[in-house]
């Protein structure tokens, strides 16, 4: 399994690949959560941008819905990316695994970092993203942007029944807990061998589960609050303050 050298020489080429094939109704409405608006721009374009802004991204990888490809390059191609970077729409899987290999399957051969970014998470900082991959350039094959946990954690076992309370089997330390964000960035033939071991129905939450099952090394780094989730509704809500906060004063 290849691995980058640190400090190597040429710069590594890096690309970003975003699964966006899913549905995510929970935020409700009936619009997929990818084309859901923020500030007037669907999440997908944001999160499009949050990786083509990285001084380190020349290439983004849309993974779309089978169904959505057409849709989906017409969005994007109303909103350009910055010069120098290239946006590519691809047709996705059922399962974020599949997407993310496909998105892969699209990648050229001179690509050495990739990054998998959630749609999800439109609002990640610039330097969160160029911060995952100067830790890859510099050698580590995986890395994930991660934050403390901030809550107490429980751990439990099956209820009795459906409906039944759960049973407590044991409270982990917080203090070696982290909440794992994206883009995780990874070195390209590392990410690559890591979904080419695990059969297309052995789907994981995310790239460097199926990274940590090939007993390869990954690494944190700080994440950040402004990259969470926008899962729900109120999620959604906390988004378009942080967008808010983010637009200059009149």
């Amino acid at each position: 399994m290849s691995q980058i050298t640190p400090h190597s020489g040429a710069i590594p080429r890096t690309a970003a690949v975003i699964p966006a094939a899913g549905q995510g109704l929970r935020l409700g409405g009936g619009t997929p959560k990818a084309l859901r608006e923020l500030g007037g721009t669907p999440i997908l374009v944001h999160a499009v941008r949050a990786m083509a802004c990285a001084r380190s991204v020349s290439l983004v990888v849309v993974v779309a819905p089978a169904d959505g490809v057409g849709k989906t390059r017409s969005l994007l191609e109303e909103h350009p990316p910055p010069p120098g970077v290239t946006q590519l729409v691809v047709p996705g899987g059922t399962t974020r695994q599949e997407s993310v290999r496909l998105g892969l399957a699209a990648l050229p051969e001179d690509v050495e970092v990739v990054l998998v970014h959630d749609a999800a998470r439109p609002l990640v900082p610039v330097a969160t993203v160029d911060a995952v991959v100067d830790a890859v350039r510099g050698g580590a094959p995986a890395v994930v942007p991660a934050l403390p946990v901030t809550d107490t954690v429980k751990q439990i076992a099956p209820p009795a029944a459906p409906g039944e309370p759960e049973p407590v089997v044991g409270t982990p330390d917080r203090a070696l807990l982290r909440a794992v964000q994206t883009p995780q960035g990874f070195d390209h033939a590392t990410l690559a061998a890591a979904h080419a071991a695990h059969a297309a129905g052995d789907d994981a939450t995310d790239c460097a589960g199926l990274v940590e099952r090939q007993g390869v090394p990954v690494v944190l780094v700080p994440g950040h609050e402004e990259a969470f989730k926008i899962t729900r509704p109120l999620d959604l809500v906390l988004a378009e303050a942080v967008l808010a906060r983010r637009r200059p004063a009149p």
